[in-house]
């Protein structure tokens, strides 16, 4: 899989948890402005969506195709509905929803890489 844009979304998702556990340590809840980065976010993990189904029928390594795009669809589900709860949460509790999804998508991301290598 491509390292770029792993690395990439890595940091984004790392500086939207950033952001947002600056919001909770402010006692401030998501904004537009918060909801916006999970947005990108989100754009992201659906450029990971396409890329990582395209590339799959030519994979190298034996890829347990379906635990596969079912990560991927996992990755994908994570910003909206992050968003979604974050937006509903008027404390700083929704901010907190968001810092938990900054963390997530990195470790779904290397549990793809790992999958993809051929790993269980």
């Amino acid at each position: 899989m491509d390292d770029t844009l792993r690395v990439v979304l890595t940091a984004l998702s790392l500086l939207v948890a950033l952001v947002a556990l600056v919001y909770v340590v402010r006692d401030r809840s998501a904004d537009r402005f918060l909801v916006g980065l999970v947005g990108v976010l989100f754009v992201g993990t659906l450029a990971q969506l396409v890329y990582g189904v395209s590339r799959l029928p030519d994979a190298e390594h034996d890829v347990h195709k379906v635990v596969f795009v079912l990560y991927l669809l996992g990755l994908v589900a994570v910003p909206p509905l992050a968003a979604w709860w974050a937006r509903g949460e008027p404390s700083r509790a929704g901010a907190a929803v968001v810092v938990v999804a900054g963390l997530l998508v990195p470790f779904l991301l290397l549990r793809l890489d790992t999958l993809w290598s051929g790993g269980a």
